[in-house]
């Protein structure tokens, strides 16, 4: 999944934050660290690289956005010495790009979320930075209390609950459809909830054929059977397909024309910079799909990895940036979670930190993120905005013709 975070207060403000140093201080050349962050999370890493004192050589952050995949191109003296992935899938498809972790940190990409990405016959090739939780619905409580209801408990509750809504006159969901990882993200925690051997067979898969498993297509239907209700989607399939994942927070806590938004732990930031009310502020995890169900919990995350060839300067800073209180600051400024660590946060982010470290949690990584090509724009993103179109507001009887299109698509592109 390209990064999460790109658009928060846009490319110009990224551009003002690059690293300011030269290439040299001294005779000493910059460890350039690239990156997929922007506005608010880049002035954030700023103050950790700040918070690590004084260093023996420059650094020179390198934003990226959604093109940080070009950091494995072609070799110059320009090319990043750190890439801060935000996508570990990548990680065992550039192997050969890539220098091994030293010793001393190979231990933390060798943890139960990240092992099976990160390691490759007991080498280490990255270690985690930044972890998130994209199985969080931010939402309104002042709204729940006005319509009588509670956050839900079973997947069946939200559905109930989005018609209680509804009929009350509210509209429940913000949709930032315009980007394509919230859709998959949404897929990700149904297909996670009612078949998680489904969804672990089709992330080791070697060739992957989502459009073959019969519990791709049922989760195809549950989600058709939430976007396809009357008024459930703010501003309708229209505005939903433009909406940037911003915008659709905006839109439940600015504009308050939404009482709930699907969105990682990351957009706490904006949450309470856009808030008319800070009080007005609740969070509720993706519900099981049934009873005796576990909830899904979806996992995405931050890695560094050193490009090759590496140099020691390099390893240094990722040794400073791998301390356990080396991310301090972002934290302070909130949406960040470091992997085991359940102290700092706020209520919301404790409460979502906890679930990522409990015994018999069902975690799996982003699964768009392991499909490779098949979980890029050009794919499952392009296959359920087109299914979003079809079902979006029309009620459940468009819904079995939008996933048998949709599994047709999914094929062709499997088979592209």
């Amino acid at each position: 999944m390209p990064s999460s975070r790109r658009a928060f207060l846009g490319a110009v403000g990224a551009l003002l934050l690059t690293g300011c140093s030269s290439d040299v201080l001294g005779l000493r050349r910059a460890v350039r660290v690239a990156v997929s962050w922007s506005g608010q999370e880049l002035r954030a890493f700023h103050k950790v690289l700040d918070g690590l004192g004084t260093l023996d050589y420059p650094v020179e952050v390198v934003p990226l956005g959604d093109d940080i995949s070009t950091a494995f191109g072609a070799r110059s003296t320009r090319r990043p010495d750190i890439v801060m992935l935000p996508q570990p899938g990548l990680v065992p498809r550039h192997l050969g790009d890539l220098e091994p972790m030293p010793d001393d940190l190979a231990p933390l990409g060798q943890a139960r979320l990240w092992k099976d990405l990160l390691t490759h016959n007991g080498t280490t090739y990255g270690v985690p930075f930044k972890t998130a939780h994209k199985s969080a619905v931010w939402y309104r409580p002042s709204v729940f209390e006005q319509a009588g209801v509670q956050p839900p408990r079973l997947w069946s509750d939200w559905l109930s609950l989005n018609r209680t809504l509804t009929q009350a006159g509210i509209t429940p969901l913000s949709l930032a459809a315009g980007d394509g990882w919230v859709l998959t993200d949404f897929l990700e925690n149904v297909l996670l909830g009612i078949a998680p051997s489904v969804y672990v067979g089709l992330a080791a898969a070697t060739d992957p054929r989502p459009s073959q498993q019969p519990q791709f297509a049922a989760a195809l239907r549950l989600l058709g059977s939430m976007w396809s209700a009357t008024g459930v989607l703010a501003g309708g399939v229209k505005e939903s397909l433009v909406q940037q994942f911003p915008d659709a927070l905006i839109e439940v806590f600015g504009h308050r024309r939404a009482a709930m938004v699907l969105a990682s732990d990351f957009a706490e930031p904006v949450v309470r910079s856009f808030a008319a009310d800070p009080n007005d502020i609740g969070l509720f995890t993706f519900p099981p799909m049934g009873p005796g169900a576990a909830a899904p919990v979806v996992v995405g995350g931050d890695v560094m990895v050193l490009p090759k060839p590496t140099r020691d300067d390099a390893r240094d800073l990722v040794r400073r940036l791998s301390a356990p209180t080396a991310a301090d600051p972002w934290i302070k400024e909130g949406g960040f979670l470091v992997d085991g660590r359940v102290s700092g946060y706020t209520p919301e982010l404790t409460r979502l930190a906890v679930q990522l470290t409990k015994p018999g949690e069902q975690l799996q990584f982003d699964l768009s993120d392991q499909l490779g090509r098949l979980g890029d724009i050009n794919g499952l993103w392009r296959v359920l905005t087109d299914f979003l179109i079809q079902v979006g507001g029309r009620g459940a009887d468009a819904v079995p013709g939008a996933v048998d299109a949709a599994i047709d698509a999914m094929r062709k592109v499997e088979e592209s």
